[in-house]
């Protein structure tokens, strides 16, 4: 059977976050396989209430581990790195990534108690990784954090370039810059590149991206106009934002206090690394307290609208000992994730309600994004010259807007969705398969399975609240008392004016009074009967229908 080159998107296609996929090579069913990145999203009030994470489902991977050769990390952002702790131990395959993030890598797996081993840490092209039929080069790139490199995957059928996240900046403050010349090297050499997978997100953005290096100018202006304490929240893993934001603060006679355990570990782990050279001094919030307050720049965590993180902690109130007031200014030097406004936005009602001054990138000086925009695209669609473009990273209509984009150019697209099994061996990609994808949730220190119900169940609480009934049977005659009605987060009296409790325990009292021994002696058909007259009150007293559990005991016969 002839051998064939697969393409498969676990997570990241069809979604921004949550970046996992797969590459494979030989005969069908019996590829030997890559996997890129093992990234998570963040779970949200509305759809998944009480969870921390989101990462792909790896069951597939799970089934076939025994055909995987490694993993490869393309850069450190949570989106790509952040499941690696919690997949691995499903996985358990040498881990391949360069030095700034592996040393993130390392981290999340001694959090958890695993062995770091298994990291396995690579220098840039012209190194080259052989595992299995691939030969893989990790290639510098322009990104909002350090070390974001592209793959270059040679395999039997042809190159393949996994872009990773990017963008086109020859001044990105921190990290390595956009090399055109190096791509230009990469595009005319021998084999060509057969199909090009792209980061999409930006695709809508219709003008060139800026550079961070043209943000200094504009911040220091922006702190040296305030004339009292003035905070700001980025990315935590916007190193080059924070240098800039620093330097910006002492040249404007301001102290800088970093607030936030994300940002306080990415400034280590970059100065440990290497990455990052010459990072202002920082004070303790300690200190930052005793000083005027127009001698103080913090720099915190939760640009997102995280509820535990510092900007949060701060709109609340204090938060280790510090405590914005009147006339102080809060600048969000960062864009807003889709799904994150809510957040967002009440953060900064909360900094009003206390007198703060808020500010945002709405006019563009205070941040520019770490994604190519359209045009930036299409110069690596024409730099590159692909055979074949695949669209990554983005919601459907991101990658479906990107692939028309390359089809306008002559270039053979296709949309590719989670779970979606791609031959490229061909001229063209073929949908060949489509494999179940779902995601694993992390609530608490558990992994949960979105099918568990453990989410459905939660979600249906806290729309319809719920009711505990409790019921014992005498065995020896089958006598039944009354039952006990305990409920939450429902009103406490319906329509009729009465407790809503004491009016479900009347009507449950009047069933166990009419109820047969057939009914009495079934546990399983007292909790039908229990569950559906409870819910049946409640419908009609107060229009909800609430979870309901029923306790059963049983007394037994002497």
């Amino acid at each position: 059977m002839p051998e064939r080159l697969i393409y498969l998107p676990l997570g990241g296609a069809g979604e921004i976050g949550m970046n996992a996929y797969v590459y494979g090579y030989g005969e069908p069913g019996k590829e030997r396989l890559i996997v890129v990145d093992l990234g998570v999203t963040f779970g949200d009030m509305d759809s998944a209430p009480g969870i921390d994470l989101i990462m792909p489902d790896v069951a597939w991977l799970e089934q076939n581990r025994d055909r995987i050769e490694a993993v490869f990390i393309t850069h450190a952002h949570e989106d790509h790195i952040g499941g690696l702790g919690y997949l691995w131990p499903r996985i358990q395959k040498p881990v391949h990534c360069r030095k700034f993030t592996g040393a993130l890598g390392r981290l999340k797996m001694e959090e958890l108690g695993l062995s770091t081993d298994a990291i396995k840490i690579h220098e840039p092209r012209p190194a080259v990784i052989e595992v299995g039929p691939f030969k893989v080069q990790f290639v510098p790139l322009s990104h909002s954090i350090p070390e974001s490199s592209a793959l270059i995957i040679d395999t039997p059928a042809g190159r393949i370039v996994h872009t990773g996240d990017f963008k086109l900046d020859g001044t990105p403050i921190v990290g390595e810059p956009f090399d055109p010349i190096a791509w230009h090297e990469i595009a005319h050499e021998e084999q060509g590149i057969k199909v090009l997978v792209c980061d999409s997100t930006n695709i809508f953005s219709p003008n060139p991206g800026r550079s961070e290096a043209m943000l200094a100018n504009p911040l220091l202006d922006f702190i040296t106009q305030q004339k009292q304490l003035v905070v700001a929240t980025t990315f935590a893993s916007n190193v080059a934002r924070l240098k800039t934001l620093a330097e910006a603060g002492v040249a404007a006679g301001r102290k800088i206090c970093l607030l936030g355990r994300a940002m306080r570990r990415m400034v280590t782990v970059a100065n440990e690394t290497g990455v990052l050279t010459n990072f202002p001094g920082v004070i303790s919030p300690e200190d930052a307290s005793e000083l005027p307050r127009d001698k103080v720049l913090l720099i915190v965590t939760g640009s997102q609208g995280e509820r535990r993180a510092a900007s949060a902690q701060l709109s609340r109130g204090r938060y280790l000992g510090l405590e914005l007031k009147e006339g102080d200014s809060f600048l969000f030097s960062s864009s807003t994730i889709p799904g994150n406004e809510r957040g967002v936005i009440r953060i900064m009602n909360a900094l009003s309600v206390k007198g703060v001054d808020v500010y945002d990138t709405t006019d563009g000086f205070y941040h520019v994004s770490g994604h190519a925009n359209r045009p930036d695209i299409e110069a690596v669609h024409e730099l590159l010259k692909p055979q074949i473009v695949i669209p990554m990273h983005g919601e459907h209509m991101h990658l479906r807007e990107h692939a028309k984009l390359a089809e306008a150019r002559g270039i053979t697209s296709v949309v590719a969705t989670n779970g979606s099994v791609l031959d490229l061996t061909g001229d063209k990609p073929r949908v060949v398969d489509q494999i179940d994808t779902g995601r694993l949730y992390l609530d608490g220190n558990a992994l949960i399975g979105a099918m568990d119900g453990v989410v459905r169940d939660r979600i249906r609480m806290a729309l319809n609240g719920h009711a505990m009934v409790s019921v014992i049977i005498d065995e020896e005659d089958n006598a039944l008392p009354d039952a006990w009605v305990e409920t939450m987060g429902l009103p406490e009296r319906g329509r009729a004016g009465v407790p809503l409790v004491r009016h479900i325990e009347e009507e449950l009292a009047e069933f166990l009074e009419r109820a047969d021994d057939r009914t009495v002696q079934s546990d399983e058909r007292m909790e039908e009967a229990i569950r559906k007259i409870t819910r049946q009150v409640t419908m009609e007293e107060i229009g909800k229908k609430p979870e309901v559990s029923v306790i059963i005991s049983r007394l037994a016969a002497e």
